[in-house]
Protein backbone atom coordinates (compact mmCIF):
# COMPACT_ATOMS: atom_id res chain seq x y z
CA UNK A 1 0.00 0.00 0.00
CA UNK A 2 1.35 3.42 -1.00
CA UNK A 3 0.21 6.27 1.18
CA UNK A 4 0.50 9.85 -0.71
CA UNK A 5 0.04 13.33 1.14
CA UNK A 6 -0.95 14.68 -2.41
CA UNK A 7 -0.67 13.45 -6.18
CA UNK A 8 2.08 11.13 -6.93
CA UNK A 9 4.71 13.19 -8.47
CA UNK A 10 3.79 16.53 -7.05
CA UNK A 11 6.53 17.33 -5.28
CA UNK A 12 10.51 16.58 -6.63
CA UNK A 13 9.40 13.64 -7.99
CA UNK A 14 7.72 15.08 -11.02
CA UNK A 15 9.31 18.57 -10.86
CA UNK A 16 12.75 18.71 -11.22
CA UNK A 17 15.59 19.21 -14.22
CA UNK A 18 15.16 15.65 -14.65
CA UNK A 19 18.63 14.63 -14.85
CA UNK A 20 19.47 10.87 -14.12
CA UNK A 21 22.87 10.38 -13.19
CA UNK A 22 24.69 7.32 -12.26
CA UNK A 23 26.19 8.40 -8.99
CA UNK A 24 25.03 7.21 -5.87
CA UNK A 25 27.40 9.79 -3.74
CA UNK A 26 26.80 12.85 -5.48
CA UNK A 27 29.47 12.93 -7.67
CA UNK A 28 32.22 10.84 -7.92
CA UNK A 29 34.49 13.94 -6.19
CA UNK A 30 32.12 13.92 -2.81
CA UNK A 31 31.77 10.74 -2.70
CA UNK A 32 35.79 10.14 -2.66
CA UNK A 33 35.91 12.39 -0.10
CA UNK A 34 33.83 11.01 2.16
CA UNK A 35 34.13 7.39 1.42
CA UNK A 36 37.26 6.22 0.08
CA UNK A 37 37.31 2.94 0.75
CA UNK A 38 33.85 2.30 -0.82
CA UNK A 39 33.69 4.65 -3.80
CA UNK A 40 34.81 1.78 -6.86
CA UNK A 41 31.86 -0.30 -5.20
CA UNK A 42 29.91 2.70 -4.65
CA UNK A 43 30.31 3.71 -8.71
CA UNK A 44 29.85 0.21 -9.53
CA UNK A 45 26.51 -0.32 -7.96
CA UNK A 46 25.71 3.66 -9.11
CA UNK A 47 25.98 2.03 -12.64
CA UNK A 48 24.07 -1.04 -12.43
CA UNK A 49 21.05 0.74 -10.57
CA UNK A 50 21.53 3.05 -13.46
CA UNK A 51 21.42 0.59 -15.88
CA UNK A 52 18.59 -1.53 -13.98
CA UNK A 53 16.49 1.97 -13.98
CA UNK A 54 16.62 2.15 -17.60
CA UNK A 55 16.11 -1.40 -18.24
CA UNK A 56 12.89 -0.87 -16.17
CA UNK A 57 11.32 1.74 -18.12
CA UNK A 58 11.48 -0.84 -21.31
CA UNK A 59 9.92 -3.85 -19.31
CA UNK A 60 7.66 -1.47 -17.70
CA UNK A 61 6.63 0.50 -21.35
CA UNK A 62 7.02 3.47 -19.51
CA UNK A 63 7.83 6.69 -21.90
CA UNK A 64 9.37 9.11 -19.79
CA UNK A 65 11.16 10.69 -22.81
CA UNK A 66 14.29 9.28 -22.11
CA UNK A 67 17.64 10.55 -23.60
CA UNK A 68 20.62 9.16 -23.35
CA UNK A 69 22.61 12.11 -23.74
CA UNK A 70 25.32 12.47 -21.60
CA UNK A 71 26.42 15.46 -19.49
CA UNK A 72 27.75 18.62 -20.22
CA UNK A 73 29.78 20.30 -17.82
CA UNK A 74 31.40 23.98 -19.06
CA UNK A 75 34.16 26.49 -18.12
CA UNK A 76 32.66 29.73 -18.30
CA UNK A 77 36.09 31.35 -16.39
CA UNK A 78 39.57 30.57 -17.10
CA UNK A 79 40.16 29.76 -13.46
CA UNK A 80 37.54 27.10 -14.13
CA UNK A 81 39.86 24.79 -17.07
CA UNK A 82 41.81 23.11 -14.61
CA UNK A 83 39.39 22.07 -12.51
CA UNK A 84 37.34 21.24 -15.18
CA UNK A 85 40.60 18.63 -16.59
CA UNK A 86 40.67 17.34 -13.24
CA UNK A 87 37.07 16.41 -13.15
CA UNK A 88 37.70 14.70 -16.59
CA UNK A 89 40.58 12.87 -15.10
CA UNK A 90 38.68 11.36 -11.96
CA UNK A 91 35.67 10.33 -14.01
CA UNK A 92 38.17 8.25 -16.60
CA UNK A 93 39.67 6.64 -13.60
CA UNK A 94 35.95 5.41 -12.65
CA UNK A 95 35.55 3.87 -16.35
CA UNK A 96 33.55 6.74 -17.37
CA UNK A 97 33.77 7.65 -21.06
CA UNK A 98 34.80 11.11 -21.13
CA UNK A 99 35.30 13.89 -23.85
CA UNK A 100 37.08 17.11 -23.36
CA UNK A 101 35.89 19.92 -25.63
CA UNK A 102 38.14 22.92 -26.36
CA UNK A 103 36.80 25.95 -26.75
CA UNK A 104 35.41 25.98 -30.46
CA UNK A 105 34.40 22.44 -30.45
CA UNK A 106 32.23 22.99 -26.86
CA UNK A 107 30.62 25.91 -28.67
CA UNK A 108 30.33 24.14 -31.47
CA UNK A 109 27.86 22.24 -28.75
CA UNK A 110 26.30 25.01 -27.70
CA UNK A 111 26.33 28.37 -29.11
CA UNK A 112 27.66 30.52 -26.03
CA UNK A 113 31.00 32.54 -26.56
CA UNK A 114 31.54 32.71 -22.65
CA UNK A 115 31.45 28.79 -22.98
CA UNK A 116 35.63 28.53 -22.80
CA UNK A 117 35.95 24.51 -22.63
CA UNK A 118 33.66 21.67 -21.40
CA UNK A 119 33.90 17.74 -21.17
CA UNK A 120 30.90 15.70 -22.20
CA UNK A 121 30.39 12.48 -20.47
CA UNK A 122 28.57 9.86 -21.93
CA UNK A 123 28.33 7.47 -19.62
CA UNK A 124 25.72 6.95 -17.03
CA UNK A 125 23.99 10.36 -17.40
CA UNK A 126 20.74 11.02 -19.56
CA UNK A 127 17.48 12.45 -19.77
CA UNK A 128 14.06 12.00 -18.66
CA UNK A 129 10.75 13.48 -18.46
CA UNK A 130 10.42 13.45 -14.31
CA UNK A 131 6.67 13.59 -14.39
CA UNK A 132 6.21 11.28 -17.37
CA UNK A 133 8.33 9.10 -15.18
CA UNK A 134 6.51 8.88 -11.60
CA UNK A 135 3.00 8.34 -13.59
CA UNK A 136 4.49 5.76 -15.50
CA UNK A 137 6.21 4.12 -12.12
CA UNK A 138 2.56 4.62 -10.50
CA UNK A 139 0.78 3.04 -13.07
CA UNK A 140 3.54 0.45 -13.31
CA UNK A 141 2.77 -0.21 -9.40
CA UNK A 142 -1.20 -0.09 -10.03
CA UNK A 143 -1.07 -2.95 -12.47
CA UNK A 144 1.23 -4.70 -9.87
CA UNK A 145 -1.45 -4.60 -7.53
CA UNK A 146 -0.06 -1.71 -5.25
CA UNK A 147 -3.07 -0.04 -3.38
CA UNK A 148 -2.17 3.64 -4.15
CA UNK A 149 -4.34 6.00 -1.83
CA UNK A 150 -3.62 9.91 -2.88
CA UNK A 151 -4.20 13.00 -0.57
CA UNK A 152 -3.81 10.81 2.28
CA UNK A 153 -1.32 12.63 4.43
CA UNK A 154 -0.06 10.76 7.28
CA UNK A 155 -0.25 12.16 10.73
CA UNK A 156 1.83 9.70 12.83
CA UNK A 157 2.47 6.64 13.47
CA UNK A 158 2.40 4.51 16.20
CA UNK A 159 3.33 1.03 17.70
CA UNK A 160 3.66 -2.57 15.88
CA UNK A 161 3.18 -0.01 13.35
CA UNK A 162 0.03 1.68 13.14
CA UNK A 163 -0.32 4.20 10.39
CA UNK A 164 -2.42 7.12 10.77
CA UNK A 165 -4.51 9.21 8.11
CA UNK A 166 -7.61 12.13 7.90
CA UNK A 167 -9.13 9.27 6.36
CA UNK A 168 -8.11 6.13 8.63
CA UNK A 169 -5.70 3.48 9.84
CA UNK A 170 -3.47 1.69 8.09
CA UNK A 171 -1.94 -1.58 10.19
CA UNK A 172 1.33 -2.72 9.04
CA UNK A 173 4.32 -5.40 9.47
CA UNK A 174 6.75 -2.80 8.31
CA UNK A 175 6.39 1.04 6.86
CA UNK A 176 9.61 2.12 4.43
CA UNK A 177 9.31 6.49 4.72
CA UNK A 178 9.73 8.55 1.80
CA UNK A 179 9.24 11.84 2.93
CA UNK A 180 12.12 13.44 0.99
CA UNK A 181 12.32 17.22 2.44
CA UNK A 182 8.65 17.52 3.68
CA UNK A 183 8.33 17.14 7.86
CA UNK A 184 9.71 13.14 8.97
CA UNK A 185 7.22 11.49 10.77
CA UNK A 186 10.50 10.35 12.77
CA UNK A 187 11.48 13.32 15.14
CA UNK A 188 15.06 12.56 15.06
CA UNK A 189 15.44 12.49 11.38
CA UNK A 190 14.79 16.32 11.31
CA UNK A 191 18.77 16.90 12.78
CA UNK A 192 19.70 15.16 9.73
CA UNK A 193 17.41 16.88 6.54
CA UNK A 194 17.64 21.00 5.81
CA UNK A 195 15.16 21.47 2.88
CA UNK A 196 16.66 23.68 0.59
CA UNK A 197 14.27 25.35 -2.15
CA UNK A 198 16.10 25.41 -5.65
CA UNK A 199 13.92 27.13 -8.52
CA UNK A 200 13.39 26.92 -12.03
CA UNK A 201 12.30 28.52 -15.32
CA UNK A 202 11.42 27.44 -18.77
CA UNK A 203 11.45 29.69 -21.79
CA UNK A 204 9.31 29.36 -24.82
CA UNK A 205 10.70 27.25 -27.76
CA UNK A 206 14.09 27.69 -29.19
CA UNK A 207 15.37 28.76 -32.53
CA UNK A 208 17.97 25.78 -32.80
CA UNK A 209 19.63 27.54 -35.17
CA UNK A 210 20.27 30.24 -32.56
CA UNK A 211 21.24 27.71 -29.66
CA UNK A 212 22.72 24.76 -31.85
CA UNK A 213 22.61 22.21 -28.92
CA UNK A 214 22.86 19.65 -31.78
CA UNK A 215 23.49 16.56 -29.32
CA UNK A 216 20.51 17.62 -26.66
CA UNK A 217 23.12 16.98 -23.64
CA UNK A 218 22.36 17.84 -20.14
CA UNK A 219 24.16 20.91 -19.55
CA UNK A 220 25.74 22.67 -16.33
CA UNK A 221 29.07 24.86 -15.24
CA UNK A 222 31.57 24.54 -13.02
CA UNK A 223 30.15 27.21 -10.27
CA UNK A 224 29.89 27.19 -6.46
CA UNK A 225 26.43 28.62 -6.73
CA UNK A 226 26.00 26.40 -10.34
CA UNK A 227 23.32 26.42 -13.09
CA UNK A 228 21.46 23.83 -14.59
CA UNK A 229 20.07 23.68 -17.81
CA UNK A 230 18.58 21.26 -20.38
CA UNK A 231 15.96 20.79 -23.63
CA UNK A 232 12.95 19.39 -23.12
CA UNK A 233 10.99 17.25 -25.85
CA UNK A 234 9.31 20.13 -27.59
CA UNK A 235 12.38 22.44 -27.70
CA UNK A 236 12.41 24.80 -24.55
CA UNK A 237 15.02 25.15 -22.64
CA UNK A 238 14.98 24.54 -18.79
CA UNK A 239 17.19 27.04 -16.73
CA UNK A 240 17.49 26.52 -12.99
CA UNK A 241 19.71 26.09 -10.00
CA UNK A 242 22.10 28.71 -8.64
CA UNK A 243 20.18 30.15 -5.51
CA UNK A 244 19.59 27.21 -2.75
CA UNK A 245 16.72 29.20 -0.54
CA UNK A 246 16.65 28.21 3.27
CA UNK A 247 14.44 29.99 5.70
CA UNK A 248 14.63 30.11 9.44
CA UNK A 249 12.76 26.63 10.87
CA UNK A 250 12.64 24.91 7.16
CA UNK A 251 9.48 25.48 6.17
CA UNK A 252 7.83 23.36 2.93
CA UNK A 253 4.63 24.60 1.19
CA UNK A 254 3.36 25.87 -2.25
CA UNK A 255 3.46 29.74 -0.78
CA UNK A 256 7.22 28.79 -1.25
CA UNK A 257 7.18 27.67 -4.41
CA UNK A 258 7.51 31.11 -6.01
CA UNK A 259 9.97 33.36 -5.49
CA UNK A 260 10.40 36.56 -7.99
CA UNK A 261 13.83 37.54 -6.75
CA UNK A 262 15.77 34.11 -7.96
CA UNK A 263 13.63 34.22 -10.86
CA UNK A 264 14.95 37.60 -11.71
CA UNK A 265 18.17 36.36 -11.15
CA UNK A 266 18.40 33.30 -13.41
CA UNK A 267 16.73 35.25 -16.03
CA UNK A 268 19.59 37.91 -15.94
CA UNK A 269 22.22 34.74 -15.95
CA UNK A 270 20.16 33.27 -18.96
CA UNK A 271 20.73 35.69 -21.19
CA UNK A 272 24.28 36.42 -20.01
CA UNK A 273 25.27 33.37 -21.14
CA UNK A 274 22.67 33.26 -24.08
CA UNK A 275 22.78 37.47 -25.42
CA UNK A 276 21.05 35.91 -28.94
CA UNK A 277 17.94 34.76 -27.46
CA UNK A 278 17.47 38.22 -25.66
CA UNK A 279 13.41 38.82 -26.20
CA UNK A 280 12.44 35.45 -25.75
CA UNK A 281 9.86 35.19 -22.83
CA UNK A 282 9.30 32.45 -20.12
CA UNK A 283 6.52 30.34 -20.13
CA UNK A 284 6.41 28.35 -17.00
CA UNK A 285 8.20 28.86 -13.19
CA UNK A 286 8.44 26.91 -10.56
CA UNK A 287 10.54 26.04 -7.17
CA UNK A 288 10.64 23.25 -4.58
CA UNK A 289 12.12 21.91 -1.65
CA UNK A 290 15.43 19.67 -2.11
CA UNK A 291 16.16 17.30 0.57
CA UNK A 292 19.29 18.20 1.87
CA UNK A 293 22.08 16.54 4.52
CA UNK A 294 25.34 17.07 5.30
CA UNK A 295 27.19 14.90 2.49
CA UNK A 296 24.47 15.40 0.05
CA UNK A 297 23.82 12.21 -1.01
CA UNK A 298 21.20 9.53 0.39
CA UNK A 299 21.70 8.03 4.13
CA UNK A 300 19.35 5.59 5.73
CA UNK A 301 18.24 4.38 9.35
CA UNK A 302 15.56 2.54 11.14
CA UNK A 303 13.03 3.43 14.06
CA UNK A 304 10.57 1.36 16.09
CA UNK A 305 12.76 -1.57 16.47
CA UNK A 306 13.16 -1.72 13.56
CA UNK A 307 9.44 -1.52 12.02
CA UNK A 308 10.30 1.28 9.73
CA UNK A 309 13.03 2.22 7.12
CA UNK A 310 13.64 5.55 5.56
CA UNK A 311 16.01 6.82 2.80
CA UNK A 312 16.64 10.32 2.45
CA UNK A 313 19.01 13.35 1.63
CA UNK A 314 19.49 12.81 -2.02
CA UNK A 315 20.29 16.47 -2.66
CA UNK A 316 18.63 16.99 -5.78
CA UNK A 317 20.09 13.84 -7.71
CA UNK A 318 17.43 11.88 -6.61
CA UNK A 319 16.10 10.74 -9.77
CA UNK A 320 18.31 7.67 -10.37
CA UNK A 321 19.55 7.46 -6.72
CA UNK A 322 16.10 6.85 -5.51
CA UNK A 323 15.63 3.50 -7.52
CA UNK A 324 18.77 2.63 -5.80
CA UNK A 325 17.69 4.10 -1.91
CA UNK A 326 14.30 2.35 -2.36
CA UNK A 327 15.87 -0.85 -2.47
CA UNK A 328 18.07 -0.52 0.23
CA UNK A 329 15.17 1.05 2.78
CA UNK A 330 12.95 -1.76 1.72
CA UNK A 331 16.55 -4.45 2.65
CA UNK A 332 16.70 -2.74 5.70
CA UNK A 333 12.92 -3.11 6.66
CA UNK A 334 13.13 -7.15 6.04
CA UNK A 335 16.41 -7.69 7.42
CA UNK A 336 17.81 -8.52 4.07
CA UNK A 337 21.74 -8.58 4.08
CA UNK A 338 23.72 -7.89 0.85
CA UNK A 339 26.46 -5.90 -0.51
CA UNK A 340 24.54 -2.16 0.10
CA UNK A 341 23.47 -3.12 3.48
CA UNK A 342 26.58 -3.31 4.58
CA UNK A 343 28.55 -0.37 3.09
CA UNK A 344 29.24 2.12 5.65
CA UNK A 345 27.44 4.79 3.46
CA UNK A 346 24.07 2.67 4.71
CA UNK A 347 25.25 1.95 8.42
CA UNK A 348 26.69 5.73 8.75
CA UNK A 349 24.28 8.70 9.35
CA UNK A 350 25.57 12.20 8.36
CA UNK A 351 26.65 14.95 10.92
CA UNK A 352 23.56 16.31 11.83
CA UNK A 353 23.08 20.11 11.57
CA UNK A 354 22.28 21.97 14.36
CA UNK A 355 19.29 23.63 15.94
CA UNK A 356 17.81 26.79 14.86
CA UNK A 357 19.13 29.54 15.06
CA UNK A 358 22.51 27.93 14.30
CA UNK A 359 20.80 25.87 12.22
CA UNK A 360 19.78 29.11 9.74
CA UNK A 361 23.44 30.82 10.86
CA UNK A 362 25.51 28.28 9.71
CA UNK A 363 23.26 27.39 6.23
CA UNK A 364 23.58 31.45 5.37
CA UNK A 365 26.94 31.66 6.10
CA UNK A 366 28.05 28.71 3.97
CA UNK A 367 25.94 29.60 0.81
CA UNK A 368 27.73 33.64 1.86
CA UNK A 369 30.88 31.87 1.52
CA UNK A 370 30.27 29.72 -1.82
CA UNK A 371 29.47 32.88 -3.25
CA UNK A 372 31.95 34.88 -2.41
CA UNK A 373 34.94 32.01 -3.67
CA UNK A 374 32.81 31.81 -6.73
CA UNK A 375 33.47 36.37 -7.04
CA UNK A 376 37.32 35.32 -5.50
CA UNK A 377 38.86 33.26 -8.32
CA UNK A 378 37.86 29.86 -6.52
CA UNK A 379 39.66 30.38 -3.30
CA UNK A 380 37.87 28.79 -0.70
CA UNK A 381 38.35 30.92 2.51
CA UNK A 382 38.85 30.50 6.06
CA UNK A 383 35.40 29.03 6.98
CA UNK A 384 34.50 26.76 3.61
CA UNK A 385 38.26 25.08 4.28
CA UNK A 386 37.47 24.37 8.13
CA UNK A 387 34.22 22.75 6.51
CA UNK A 388 36.52 20.78 4.26
CA UNK A 389 38.67 19.62 7.15
CA UNK A 390 35.61 18.20 9.17
CA UNK A 391 34.86 15.97 5.98
CA UNK A 392 30.79 18.94 5.67
CA UNK A 393 32.86 20.67 2.22
CA UNK A 394 30.58 21.19 -0.19
CA UNK A 395 31.82 19.06 -3.45
CA UNK A 396 29.97 17.84 -6.01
Amino acid sequence: MLLEATRCGAGASGRNGGFLQSSLTHGIGNGLARFPDEIETLERLGLENYDALIADLERLSIDAELEPTGDLVVALEPREVADLADEAELLRRFGHQVERLDGEQARAQITSEKIIEAIWTRTGSALVNPARLADGLRAAAARAGVQIHEHSPVRSLGGAVTVVTDGGTVRARGVVLATSAYPPLVGAVRHYVAPIYDYALVSEPVDPGLIGWRGRQGLSDMGNQFHYSRLTADGRILWGGYDAVYRYGGPVGPQLDDHEPTFARLSQHFFTLFPQLEGLRFSHRWGGAIDTCSRFSVFFGRAMGGRVSYALGYTGLGVGASRFGGRVALDLLDGRAGEATGLAMVRRRPVPFPPEPARSAVIQLTRNRLAAADRNEGRRGVWLRTLDRLGLGFDS
